[in-house]
């Protein structure tokens, strides 16, 4: 029986003439993503705009119809529930209200009379306006740390003309995230910070992969030109990198579909993030390589993993 195999063994693509036709997609990629952020701005979550969590546990009498039918007609303004975990698992949120903490506790307990003894309380909340101001300054700065480690990462594994071209790359799957993010308005919120976190490791991931075949096909190949030395290096690790993608996909669609409202921005980041880093990894990381003027003999003697030739696939 054959291998199941969605790329052909020996695939002769031309990525990199084809360079410019991907750059100027990415730069207007990166520009609409600016220009809706600035326009629309993103559906921040109560964990960076402020409001109120609440969690309960209803009986098997009561549904997540019921809960919210009591809850509408309270004037409480945007009210949100989600099941997670089980239908009995319902996570009530609610927009902050005006009037400080006083009003925030007013509106708890609102809720709680209005319920009553149908549901148990799991847990209360109030995420205050300097509490969310920390938490997104602390998304930020976990972000750009992220590509600051990955950078100094990448520089010494390789030359610093790979860390470029895998930063340049990077940041164009973050800030194409946050794009679609804004585009969609669906909620931004911790999860999805963690999302793009793990999408800045997965980029890299495949980033790397490419890298290593390209520093092996410099020590084996002196005489050939750099633009069909790139080439060969991303057909040969093409299969690779379509089929962990593909894989990576599956799972990460049965949690959009499966997984509750809960997780939905998280996985709905990831899908995006796997799409968009596969993309990045193969039209943006390596053929900026042609333009970062390469020394062919250190890059293809900078093998810092204690000698070993890490061929990816």
């Amino acid at each position: 029986m054959k291998p199941l195999s969605l790329v052909p063994v020996k695939p002769n693509l031309d990525f990199i003439n084809k360079r410019l036709v991907f750059f100027i997609f990415s730069l207007l990629l990166i520009c609409s993503s600016i220009g809706l952020y600035g326009v629309k701005d993103l559906n921040y979550g109560i964990d960076f705009r402020g409001g109120i969590l609440i969690e309960v546990r209803v009986d098997k009498a009561t549904s997540l119809e019921d809960v919210r039918s009591k809850l509408t007609d309270l004037g409480l303004g945007e009210v949100s529930l989600q099941e997670f975990g089980n239908p009995h698992d319902i996570l009530i949120r609610i927009q902050k209200q005006d009037g400080g903490e006083k009003a925030q506790q007013v509106a708890i307990n609102k809720v709680k009379t209005e319920l009553g003894s149908e549901v148990s309380y799991r847990r209360t909340e109030f995420v205050g306006p300097k509490i969310s101001e920390e938490l997104f300054r602390d998304g930020v700065i976990a972000v750009i740390l992220a590509i600051f480690g990955i950078l100094i990462y990448i520089w010494f594994r390789f030359e610093w003309q790979f860390g470029v071209g895998a930063i340049i790359a990077l940041t164009h799957d973050v800030l194409s995230t946050i794009g679609i993010f804004a585009l969609t308005g669906i909620e931004f919120n911790l999860s999805t910070v963690a999302a793009i976190l793990t999408i800045a490791g997965y980029s890299i991931n495949d980033t790397v992969v490419v890298f290593d075949r390209v520093r092996e096909n410099l020590r084996k190949y002196k005489t050939l030109s750099l633009v069909e030395l790139l080439n060969n290096s991303i057909n040969e690790t093409l299969s690779r990198t379509v089929m962990t993608s593909i894989t990576t996909l599956i799972a990460l669609m049965s949690l959009y579909l499966l997984g509750g409202e809960v997780i939905r921005g998280f996985s709905f980041a990831m899908i995006w993030g796997v799409l968009i880093g596969t993309y990045s990894s193969i039209c943006l990381a390596v053929p900026l390589l042609v333009y970062l003027n390469i020394n062919r003999g250190v890059a293809a003697g900078s093998n810092k993993d204690g000698g070993r030739n890490v061929k990816g696939v």
